[in-house]
């Protein structure tokens, strides 16, 4: 089961995040899900829908997200990932205008896999510390 779980979470952020397929969101979330953290530190989505509409201002800002699997541990139905994710700031969605910046990002999540889907998920991430970083000063 531990094997096929970290698969699963592997497969989530190739599909999701660098294919940028999101009917891999229907396919790998559950429909009550549940993604703790993203986009902000006390951020709850339920079910895919909320996910597909973060996933889409994220990817209107960062076009070229790509995430690196650093480490995947998995016992039960839990897996642990940390994860890189690097990406140029090309879009308006968060709110202000785009940078052109490129800007990378160290995370981790914790996911609950349940019938063979993501059912919850803890992520950790400086997205404060990211948008002080885009709207710095050039140079």
């Amino acid at each position: 089961m531990s094997e096929a779980n970290k698969q699963l979470v592997r497969r989530w952020f190739e599909e999701v995040w660098n294919q940028q397929r999101e009917g891999a969101i229907d396919a790998m979330f559950n429909p009550e899900g549940k993604s703790h953290g993203f986009p902000e530190e006390d951020s709850v989505l339920i079910g895919p829908e909320d996910f597909k509409s973060i996933h889409r201002s994220f990817r209107g800002a960062f076009p070229d997200v790509h995430v690196t699997v650093e480490d995947l541990i998995a016992e039960g139905d839990k897996v642990a990932v940390r994860w890189r994710v690097d990406m140029t700031h090309r879009g308006d969605h968060l709110g202000f205008p785009a940078t052109g910046k490129r800007v990378s990002m160290n995370g981790s999540s914790i996911v609950i896999v349940k019938d063979g889907k993501i059912d919850e998920g803890w992520n950790f991430m400086d997205m404060g510390n990211l948008f002080v970083r885009l709207r710095e000063p050039a140079g």
